[in-house]
Formats: structure tokens, sequence, C-alpha cells
């Protein structure tokens, strides 16, 4: 990993084998979570002339005078979902998925179950926040929520606990919700994780519309590409990783017909050139270095020159509420 990734607040995930995948990086890049800037400085690094450095939370932008005053960088306040209207003809696209470090290091941002503070989890600052879904939302929508969002098992018993405590006052802070949940649950055994783990990525899931951000996000990649650029994208979680390879899958001819002796159907031409079917993790190295890159998996898929098409989210595995289109 170069010198960008060890000046920047924090180490980006896989950038090693993400660079070394897209060689030789060159031209104009988008990179869809800027956060602390890291993937940024490596892509300037390696080769690329230009970076568009997107992310819709504004916080991100504030210490970041060393890219306002590079004239390689553009800074937008934005989403990812919307990044061919930033740039077009686009040689290369990076998605960093899910929660930032610096967003979890901030008690103030109310992410982290972990550190006590106001229960916000928005990324973007605006909207509804995470107080506002679990104090107002139905047992029924707040279950459906935990376990769509989160596979949470226990997403009854949570909702119920969560409606009845919040009958006697407002659930305000991360740690009154972190307290509801684990009295849900059994005490954790060594090496599992937090009992209120897959709760606060529901949530925060919710708050954020990350999944519905992700789909459009990658349509939004494939518009903005040109022919031979790539998009390298940086999962953490299953789903994510699941709505990806999907998406590559659809774009790329990779669903075949399941009889080989039914007529030859014609097929839109693959959108993208997928390099290797499987996924590619941190080796231990990283790991050792960046616990948080435990779960990461890098995909990336090289832009052919066929039309742009959306796709359906059902067809990507996207999960999706009752009453979601």
């Amino acid at each position: 990993m170069g010198s960008a990734a060890a000046s920047a607040p924090h180490i980006p995930v896989l950038i090693g084998p993400l660079i070394e995948a897209c060689a030789p990086i060159a031209g104009t890049w988008a990179d869809g979570t800027f956060g602390a800037g890291g993937y940024t400085r490596a892509l300037l690094e390696a080769g690329a002339s230009h970076v568009i450095a997107i992310d819709r939370d504004p916080t991100a932008f504030q210490n970041a005078t060393w890219a306002a005053e590079n004239p390689q960088i553009t800074l937008v306040e934005g989403t990812f979902s919307d990044l061919d209207a930033y740039g077009r003809d686009l040689d290369g696209v990076v998605l960093d998925l899910g929660v930032s470090s610096m967003q979890l290091d901030q008690a103030a941002r109310g992410f982290s179950f972990l550190k006590d503070g106001p229960l916000d989890m928005r990324m973007s600052g605006q909207g509804p926040s995470a107080a506002d879904i679990v104090n107002s939302a139905s047992e029924a929508d707040l279950a459906e929520i935990l376990f769509v969002y989160g596979e949470e098992r226990a997403s009854r018993r949570i909702a119920r606990k969560i409606v009845a405590r919040r009958a006697e006052a407002p659930i305000t802070t991360t740690r009154a919700l972190a307290q509801i949940i684990e009295s849900c649950l059994p005490r954790p055994k060594p090496g599992q994780s937090h009992p209120a783990t897959r709760s606060f990525q529901a949530i925060r899931i919710a708050v954020n519309d990350e999944y519905g951000q992700l789909a459009d996000g990658l349509m939004a990649a494939e518009r903005g590409l040109k022919p031979g650029g790539w998009l390298a994208v940086v999962t953490f979680h299953s789903v994510e990783d699941r709505m990806v390879k999907r998406f590559l899958q659809a774009r790329s001819g990779g669903l075949a017909t399941t009889n080989r002796y039914a007529p030859d159907i014609e097929r839109e031409k693959p959108a993208f050139e997928v390099p290797t079917r499987k996924a590619t993790a941190p080796s231990e190295t990283e790991v050792a270095a960046n616990p948080r890159a435990r779960s990461a998996k890098l995909r990336v898929a090289r832009r052919t020159d066929a039309p742009a098409a959306p796709v359906d989210r059902a067809a990507i595995g996207m999960p999706r509420l009752k009453g979601q289109t």
C-alpha cells in the first residue's frame, strides 16, 4: 500500500489489489465515497490525471483543504447514485460502500453503539434520523427493518421492546438503544459480534437508503464510464456483495439460459467484461494492519461499448421493505 494510503486519516481497504487489477491507472476517475480521501490520493499517485471526489457527507470536505487546493481534484457534495451527472466518459469509478471510519469514530454522528451519542446516523445530515425512525415507526415496520436490512432473527422481540420503552420516554441516544437491544439477546460468547451490530446496521441502512443508493449507483457508473473504463466496488457485508455480483452477472451476460436445447434468443450486448468471477479478499497482512478490512470484498469489471440499460432491483437481490418499488 502506497504513501497515499498511509498519509490519509484512514486506510483505504483493498487499495493495492484495486490498483493492480485496474492498471494502468490513467485519465479521469470518480471516487464515489471520498471520505478521508484515501482512494483519491492513491488513484492520483497511481497515475490518474483527475479525480471527481463525491461524498454526501458535507463534513468529509471540512478537513480536506489539501484536496480543495489540488487542481487535479474536483470535490462534489452529492450521492454516487448521481455520479454520471458529475462526470461522463470516465476512465474509472471506485465505490467504497458502507459507513466510513470517520463517521464511526465520531460519537456525535450516532453511528456506533460503542460510543454514546445522539441517535442520528444520517450520512448527509438531512432527512429523518435514526431517532425519528426508532421513535415513530410502527412495531411491525421496525421489525421488518431489523429483519430485512439486518437479518436480525430476534427482530420482533427487539421491536416490541423498543415500542414499550419509547412509550415511557423517547429513545434519543445510541447507548439507550444498544441497551434495549442487549436486553433482548443472550450475552455474546467470546469472538461473537456485539448484540446490537445487526440492528444498528439495519437502522443505518434504512436512514440512508443504502441499498437503493447502491442499485442506482451501479447503474450510474455504467452510464458514466467510457468503453474500457473500470468499475471497482468494495463491499463489507454479504448483501452488498451479492447485489454487486448479480449486477455484474446481469450486465456481462453471465446469466445463462437453463436449457441448452432451447432456441437461441437475441441478447443485449454485454455492458461489462468481468475478468474474474471471484471477489478479492484482503490479505492477512492487510487485516492485521486494518481489522475493519476483515469482511471486505473487491469486485472489478471493465465497461464495453454497449449501450447502458436499467437493471431490475429484484433481479440483483436488493432487499426491499413492503411497499417499496
